[in-house]
């Protein structure tokens, strides 16, 4: 039985940081169609908005539902709760604040009220990255992975995509 709930987990954890990855391009496309003359940004924007609820809604939540249970459940049946576990956790708890986040974000854009640049809405998108790198390093490697050599990874790739996006950011405006 342990074994089909951890299946089970696993899709609805794949599928909940797709539909985050997601999310955000459509914020960021949103964003950039709001800057766009009419009638283009209004079909623009329209059309996003719709894309964004039917994802937001039929599949980033259900996932993010279905993965709490999963899990919850995977948990009871492994009896224990070792300190890699305690530490996965953690980031799971921040994945959520995260993802709460982007339904603050989700809900400006629905009512067509753009606080975040395309700019800072990449950026953010990359927190998704991290988090998903912590999370499957600390499931998979379990306690071989060192708290040290972790952070340092983590800040590493943090760097490394701050540097991609300012970047992408440069290439863009030429």
């Amino acid at each position: 039985m342990f074994f089909y709930i951890k299946a089970l987990h696993i899709i609805f954890v794949v599928t909940w940081f797709s539909g985050l990855f997601y999310i955000v391009r459509l914020f960021v496309y949103n964003a950039e169609a709001h800057t766009k003359d009419e009638p283009e940004r209004t079909i623009l924007i329209k059309q996003f908005g719709i894309m964004q609820k039917r994802l937001w809604y039929g599949i980033t939540w259900p996932s993010a539902i279905l993965t709490l249970i999963f899990g919850t459940w995977m948990g009871i049946l492994y009896g224990s709760l070792p300190a890699w576990l305690l530490v996965k956790l953690g980031f799971v708890l921040c994945l959520f604040i995260y993802h709460l986040s982007l339904h603050k974000i989700f809900r400006q854009q629905q009512r067509e009220d753009f606080r975040w640049s395309s700019q800072k809405l990449r950026m953010w998108n990359e927190l998704a990255t991290l988090f998903l790198i912590a999370i499957v390093m600390l499931a998979v490697v379990k306690q071989l992975l060192s708290v040290v050599w972790g952070l340092s990874v983590l800040i590493v790739i943090a760097i490394l995509l701050m540097i991609a996006i300012k970047a992408y950011k440069k290439y863009r405006k030429q």
